[in-house]
């Protein structure tokens, strides 16, 4: 089959199953759905921990994280299902100690690319930035911005900001009505490396591109005037598919669901579909079906090692995305259903 023929029947296969379904068993069922992204977020619902939030572990310890938290966030808005895990988890979020935990108390610990990201998180879910939990976070993103046009850290622990820290600072406040700062937004495309990726940490010796950075800096810069170094990002993650059709994480050589997630979206959003299919193809291949156990369908797995427990909430939020297609610019909750749906399966 040719490039072209197999992207377009795996088009028609995501249009055909553009539907949720209603539930073949009593009313308290949960709606069943052919659509990959729907049963992916369907089974993300799932995973939250008392049901509004997520958690990573280190050294065998579970702790409650907050970043991976909004990427279910964004990933129910894009697929536009789970709303109500959707708004547990933006509840979760908005409580002081876990917005402080997360993006500093704003005062001897501010950190800008957790601000920047929540801040973008409240907007999908049509919540006020500058209301979130108490705390104006588009003041306090603002007040974060050097001269140079770069979002940098407040902390005593030294500044960690980067590449994509600001791009979602372009995103949440290209919806602002103030806009994004045009020195913030010269900043990231001045970042952009010869190559015409981007890396993830700005001011290194030699610039290194990244594929989920340049997957978010693509989305951000075109939603902010910036279409040529936004093409030049597109241009290099075509250049960096595998065979399978899949990006690997900078310095690896096996294509993996999160970055792969990443860059569908933005191939698909932003004129590339071939390749954008040809991505979308390699998360679908990694998603648990109708063969896997029940409690795990929907899934998507890292990577082809297989479902991992430890990373598949990770790689699951973000191949959402991908899987979805729905751009970050316009990313909104706004009509999302309210239930998790489950996979449509015969056993």
């Amino acid at each position: 089959m040719s490039l072209r023929a197999r992207a377009a029947a795996l088009l028609a296969t995501a249009v055909l199953a553009s539907a949720l379904l209603p539930a073949a068993t009593a009313s308290a069922a949960p709606p069943v759905t052919l659509r990959p992204d729907a049963a992916a977020a369907g089974w993300l619902a799932g995973q939250l921990v008392d049901g509004d939030h997520l958690e990573s572990s280190f050294g065998g310890v579970s702790y409650p994280d907050q970043g991976l938290t909004v990427d279910a966030v964004l990933a129910f808005a894009a697929a536009e299902v789970s709303d109500d895990a959707a708004a547990r988890a933006t509840a979760w979020l908005a409580r002081p100690a876990n917005l402080a935990g997360y993006a500093g108390d704003g005062a001897g610990e501010s950190y800008a690319g957790a601000t920047a990201k929540l801040a973008f998180a409240a907007e999908v879910r049509g919540a006020d930035p500058a209301a979130f939990g108490g705390v104006d976070l588009v003041a306090r993103l603002r007040a974060l911005q050097q001269p140079s046009g770069r979002f940098s850290d407040l902390s005593q622990w030294g500044d960690y900001s980067n590449s994509l820290g600001q791009s979602y600072a372009l995103l949440a406040l290209a919806r602002t009505p103030g806009g994004a700062p045009a020195a913030a937004v010269g900043f990231l495309a001045g970042a952009q490396c010869a190559d015409g990726g981007f890396p993830v940490a700005f001011g290194q010796p030699v610039c290194t591109a990244d594929p989920d950075a340049t997957a978010l800096a693509a989305q951000a810069l075109a939603a902010t005037g910036r279409g040529a170094a936004a093409r030049a990002g597109l241009s290099w993650l075509v250049a960096h598919q595998g065979a399978d059709g899949s990006l690997a994480a900078a310095g690896a050589a096996a294509g993996n669901a999160n970055s792969t997630g990443l860059a569908a979206q933005a191939l698909l959003t932003g004129g590339r579909p071939v390749a954008g299919v040809r991505a979308w193809g390699f998360v679908h291949s990694l998603q648990a079906g109708c063969g896997a156990p029940a409690a795990d369908r929907g899934a998507v797995a890292y990577d082809a090692t297989g479902l991992d427990p430890a990373t598949a909430p990770r790689a699951t939020a973000q191949a959402v995305l991908g899987l979805s297609g729905a751009p970050l610019a316009g990313l909104s909750a706004h009509g999302a259903r309210a239930a998790a749906p489950v996979l449509a399966c015969t056993h």
